[in-house]
């Protein structure tokens, strides 16, 4: 028998709980424990909570409910398709009973300056409202037409239906068949009415639903309803082609209100503010003409929400201001098409390809138009600035590659990273410092020095002397701006101030260099004025800037003027658009009006970059490499005479006395033509006048160490 216990009423000794300890000397017998069913207290009942708090929920919840707003979106579509479209047939009907559309566009010629077409709009609606007048005049004497008409027809109508029941009459021979047209006719006007009196009930219904339908689908079309309650798929216009509706739909929509405003009020609803919309390589270009009150700053800085009213990415978009006041030049990209790679540089391709400092123009990559962009290196100073692993390693050798093929070019390379990016040009430049660390940045600054020392004897030299070009290039230049060494003298290698060595051989150069064929180029990262000074990046004449993280940092890249007219390399998208530089400056061709280009730079990478330089070094005699500027080793002047002498029969001793120094800058820098005489004479190999210059001999050098050579063996053989 089960026995039910009310807790309340009485509680069962429990169980006794073995995990405890136990009291041995508790003698008390165990409690006993009935069999049964528990029955839990019933629990008291939660205070219900107001009803105007549940009522809240209940609406908060169908509110917020995705079902509830896609149901509102689609009602507000509906509807606002049909109000829509009622409004759309309404200008219709309105611009089909006046003359308002060719007012319109009269208006809107004007405004484009097309006078012609404006005269040929004003004769159209001078016959439109001509056509008009005679319309409204008929209709004064259309009663009376009308009622002659309604006569004339009844009578000849009669008189033909009995002519016709004459000739059943006679046929039949039956006189009642004289009427008998007649009676067929007001039998078939019976029926009709009958019909109509059956359907008259539901047109009347169905006319209003017909009506709404006509309304709904013409609005429908028309895209009438708002942006926000149109499906997903008409509501994204990205990859749409551009149309003048659209570009101004997204000037208006920019959240300038000037800029709204005027829109609104003009007539033409803002076409005049546009030109043609030109193809412009792998886009469209369209210029604007702002309405006054609106800066292009407003616009330039809006830039993210014009590209996405336009249905694009930021990065598809370019704003530039050309020469016209209040004028802004919008480059919109075909949706995609920034991130499709361009072709190969023609120095891949192009095994015949050759280089000219004086005339050529280096092929670099392709501007946004998709046109070939070529830059011209003559008498220039370059920097290129820019994030790391952007690509600022291969856009600056690229151009050094096309450099080299012309064999007049003289090249000292300084790597401050040194992991090999440059190791190709061993064997084409005659300095090549690969390292980061104080040292590498001490033979830099020295390498830099002695093209100062150059520069300088140059400059010295009669008017009229022709030099070959110098080309001093140091890559991540920062790592010199920043070296804490200090020289000998006390004076640092590093830093911005007036003492440091690399900062102030950088600016001889830069205010000298250029009138003597000796230039500078230099590659930096994140520009600031500490790892890169503001006499040195405005020295330059070329300044490229890769994607950048700050507008401060473009404008230290690239100059405020550049930046103020709608240059954004810190709108570059990083890891994205490697190899993408925005120029400014001297050497590369700009439209009217713009201060930068921006330009998708062809990629070479280390092995055609390699293949490249073999085919420079093969123009050439051969190029001793010194992996820096001095050794301070015992030197062999006849032995390194021999050595810059390399492959060539003869050389004048003017371009000796210059390969010394570019072989050891501290021993032969302050060499003259008697020191070099000094040296030969003794050994038979004095130089001697050939074709009216002073030449120095290889057959008689070679010579020379060939006979000292045995003079030393045989001194040592005694």
């Amino acid at each position: 028998m089960t026995e039910i216990i009310d807790l309340d009423a009485y509680r069962p000794r429990s169980a006794p709980d073995l995990t405890k300890h136990t009291d041995p000397s508790d003698t008390a017998p165990p409690r006993e424990v009935l069999e049964g069913v528990v029955i839990p207290a019933a629990a008291k009942p939660a205070p219900a909570a107001p009803l105007w708090r549940r009522t809240a929920r209940t609406v908060r919840m169908v509110a917020t409910d995705p079902r509830t707003r896609t149901a509102a979106r689609v009602a507000a579509r509906h509807g606002a398709y049909v109000a829509g479209g009622a409004g759309i047939l309404a200008k219709r009907a309105w611009d089909g009973r006046s003359a308002a559309r060719y007012e319109r566009m009269i208006r809107i010629a004007e405004a484009a300056g097309q006078h012609d077409t404006a005269m040929e709009w004003e004769e159209r609606g001078r016959q439109f409202r001509a056509a008009r007048h005679q319309r409204r005049m008929d209709l004064l004497t259309a009663p009376q037409r009308i009622a002659k008409g309604t006569a004339v027809g009844t009578a000849t109508t009669a008189g033909g239906l009995l002519a016709l029941g004459t000739v059943l009459a006679f046929a039949e021979h039956d006189v009642s068949q004289v009427i008998a047209p007649i009676a067929f006719t007001i039998d078939v006007i019976s029926t009709l009415v009958w019909l109509a009196s059956i359907v008259w009930g539901p047109a009347v219904f169905l006319t209003p639903w017909a009506v709404l339908l006509m309304l709904w689908n013409t609005g429908r079309r028309g895209q009438a309803a708002p942006q926000w309650a149109l499906p997903p798929v008409q509501r994204s216009n990205d990859g749409a082609p551009i149309t003048p509706s659209i570009v101004v739909t997204a000037l208006r929509d920019l959240g300038i209100a000037a800029l709204r405003g005027a829109i609104k009020a003009m007539e033409d609803n803002g076409a005049a503010m546009l030109g043609p919309i030109r193809i412009a390589g792998c886009g469209v270009e369209v210029d604007v003409t702002l309405p006054s009150g609106v800066s292009t700053e407003e616009v330039q800085g809006r830039r993210r929400k014009l590209a996405e009213n336009l249905g694009r990415h930021e990065h598809e978009v370019f704003i530039s201001i050309p020469q016209a006041a209040r004028t802004v030049r919008l480059w919109i990209a075909d949706s995609g098409a920034l991130d499709e790679p361009i072709g190969p540089s023609p120095l891949a391709i192009d095994a015949d390809m050759t280089g000219n400092y004086a005339t050529g123009r280096a092929p670099w990559g392709q501007d946004l138009r998709g046109d070939a962009a070529l830059i011209s290196l003559f008498q220039r100073h370059l920097l290129i600035t820019g994030l790391s692993n952007q690509g600022k390693t291969a856009s600056l050798r690229a151009l050094l590659l096309w450099l080299v093929l012309d064999p007049t070019v003289q090249v000292r390379i300084a790597d401050l990273k040194g992991v090999g990016d440059w190791r190709m040009f061993d064997g084409l430049a005659t300095v090549l410092i690969e390292g980061p660390t104080d040292d590498h940045v001490i033979d830099a600054t020295e390498m830099l020095e002695q093209g100062v020392a150059e520069m300088e004897r140059r400059l010295m030299a009669p008017a009229g002397t022709t030099w070959d070009p110098l080309i001093l290039l140091v890559d991540e230049a920062q790592v010199a701006f920043m070296c804490p060494a200090v020289g000998p003298d006390k004076r640092p290698y590093g830093g911005v101030k007036a003492t440091s060595r690399y900062f102030q051989a950088a600016r001889k150069i830069h205010n000298q260099g250029r009138a003597v064929d000796v230039l500078l180029w230099q590659g930096t990262q994140d520009p600031t004025d500490q790892n890169l000074p503001k006499l040195v990046r405005e020295g330059a004449h070329i300044r490229a800037s890769l994607v950048l993280g700050t507008e401060s940092q473009a404008r230290m890249a690239l100059g405020d003027k550049a930046i103020d007219g709608g240059a954004a390399p810190h709108k570059l998208r990083q890891g994205l658009d490697k190899g993408t530089v925005v120029v400014a400056g001297d050497g590369v061709k700009l439209a009217p009006g713009q201060s930068s280009i921006t330009i998708r730079t062809h990629f070479i990478d280390g092995d055609t970059a390699a293949e490249i330089a073999d085919r420079a070094k093969a123009r050439r005699n051969g190029v001793t490499t010194r992996s820096a500027v001095d050794t301070g080793e015992q030197v062999d002047a006849l032995a390194d005479i021999a050595t810059v002498l390399a492959d060539a029969d003869r050389m004048r001793t003017q371009e000796v006395l210059q390969r010394l120094t570019e072989l050891r800058p501290t021993e032969y820098r302050g060499w003259k033509f008697g020191d070099l005489r000094e040296v030969l004479e003794p050994f038979g190999a004095a130089p001697h006048k050939s074709d009216g210059v002073m030449v120095v001999d290889r057959t008689k050098v070679r010579a020379a160490l060939a006979q000292r050579a045995a003079d030393t063996a045989e001194c040592d053989g005694e």
